[in-house]
């Protein structure tokens, strides 16, 4: 039967933040000194995951996503990809990730069922690198894309947020896709957490730039269930990829939800609406009551999102998931 929303959206991908933590402080997703952090009782434990995970599947989700903060600073965050990839049903189990840790943990997940992993770098310069992130060091990011690849994931896709003057010259990027078979997604800034309109820069304005240096048109896009319309480049091993969330926004094909950290179900990144499932789950309601749950949730997934009406969320980039 599958799930949909009342706007006949088929919604079959679920987003999991595992974490509100972080390693690295990039500034449009956490401020500089971190924020105040969810006690560890207040966070879904990885049974409750995989019980509303196990429920959701049944309902119709076929696609679930690791996300936090870092995902991999919880402890022990492979069982929970091991316990998740056995879900019947399940046909896609992936992670977003900054990669510090791919190199420490990347083996144990691709024998834990990982599939896809995509990895949060918004630029290349070494100094660049740290000041977007606060004092991140990118060798050690790049490590990270080395190591996914030499596991062999299905895609290894790198995530850039755009911003002005900062990271919006694409020449290092369109270097990296000669140079290895990666699928670069440059995504716009989104009024989200810390929000300057004089930083944001469309997809439109990027795509001028780089017919520059040879685009030469969309081609078909690797495996996943993003919204990113892809490119291509004469001789290049990979691609790059377009998420324009505000220029032109995809809300017609929307397909998912997200669950964050403390256990709320939120049919919309840039709405406040969100829905209390932690508290069902330590009710120990039944699997059936959690599907009936879900798709109560989906009547209020909106037509398509007001995020240019939006001056600020409650909850930051790393409170919701990335």
């Amino acid at each position: 039967m599958g799930l949909y929303d009342r706007f006949d959206r088929r919604i079959d991908y679920l987003r999991v933040a595992i974490t509100d933590r972080c390693n690295l402080r990039c500034f449009y997703c956490m401020p500089e000194n971190g924020i105040e952090l969810k006690p560890h009782e207040d966070l879904l434990s990885y049974e409750e995951i995989q019980r509303f995970a196990e429920a959701a599947v049944e309902a119709g989700i076929s696609k679930i996503r690791l996300t936090g903060g870092e995902p991999l600073i919880r402890k022990d965050a492979v069982s929970l990809v091991k316990m998740l990839a056995a879900t019947p049903g399940l046909s896609d189990m992936s992670l977003t990730t900054n990669g510090l840790l791919l190199p420490e943990y990347g083996d144990a997940l691709k024998e834990a069922g990982l599939r896809r992993v995509n990895i949060s770098i918004d630029s290349l310069d070494p100094e660049t690198y740290q000041k977007l992130t606060r004092y991140g060091n990118i060798e050690r990011s790049i490590a990270g894309m080395k190591k996914a690849l030499s596991l062999g994931f299905k895609a290894v896709k790198i995530n850039t947020v755009l911003i002005r003057g900062i990271n919006d010259d694409p020449e290092d990027f369109i270097k990296l896709i000669y140079n290895y078979p990666v699928h670069v997604r440059f995504i716009e800034l989104m009024p989200i957490s810390k929000w300057d309109p004089n930083l944001y820069v469309s997809i439109d304005e990027l795509k001028a730039k780089l017919e520059d240096y040879g685009l030469i048109g969309p081609v078909e896009g690797p495996v996943g269930a993003g919204p990113a319309k892809y490119f291509g480049f004469k001789g290049a091993l990979g691609t790059v990829g377009f998420i324009s969330p505000i220029s032109n926004h995809f809300c017609g094909g929307c397909n998912r939800l997200r669950l964050t950290p403390d256990g709320k179900l939120r049919p919309c990144l840039f709405s406040d609406i969100e829905f209390d499932i932690k508290s069902i789950l330590r009710d120990n309601v039944s699997k059936e009551e959690i599907i009936l749950v879900i798709r109560d949730v989906l009547n209020s997934k909106p037509e398509k999102h007001e995020a240019g009406k939006l001056e600020k969320l409650k909850r930051l980039m790393c409170q919701i998931g990335g």
